[in-house]
């Protein structure tokens, strides 16, 4: 084996790839969420769906999806179910009933109270600063945008 080809299979190695280091980080970070948003009886996605709501109460469903960089359809179990725990009311636009608003509940706002500890608690898992967060989230958005224009 000569040196181009070592380097070209040290390009295919799982360890090099950014993909793989994104989507084990991903799978530990939604770990160490999950007994955090079980007290608060959330999955994940319910949670980002949540954060969203608490940000810009009264979303459509398609502002939402937007806001989650996901498909409307997905969202509409999701929402079922947190309007079924009380935390959220879907409603049809009078304009356009294809069109499905969002507005928190009383219990919906409520919970935001109890989900202010979360973050602190995710930045000490992490054990990181503050700013070392901030900016690993900074580069991370720039890798996101750059692989949203290549679509």
């Amino acid at each position: 084996m000569n040196a181009d080809n070592k380097a070209s299979g040290a390009e295919l190695l799982l360890e090099n790839q950014v993909c793989f280091a994104l989507h084990s980080t991903s799978l530990l970070m939604t770990k160490v969420y999950k007994p955090l948003l079980q007290a608060l009886n959330l999955t994940y996605p319910q949670y980002l769906a949540m954060l969203v709501l608490w940000e810009h109460d009264g979303l459509t469903v398609g502002e939402i999806s937007q806001h989650l960089l996901t498909d409307p359809g997905s969202l509409t179990p999701l929402l079922k179910r947190l309007e079924s725990e009380g935390l959220l009311k879907r409603t049809r636009s009078r304009e356009d009933e294809r069109v499905v608003l969002v507005q928190l509940t009383d219990k919906g706002r409520k919970l935001q109270k109890q989900a202010e500890e979360v973050p602190q608690l995710i930045l000490k898992a992490s054990g990181r600063t503050h700013e070392g967060l901030q900016k690993l989230q900074a580069d991370l958005l720039a890798l996101r945008e750059s692989l949203q224009r290549t679509l």
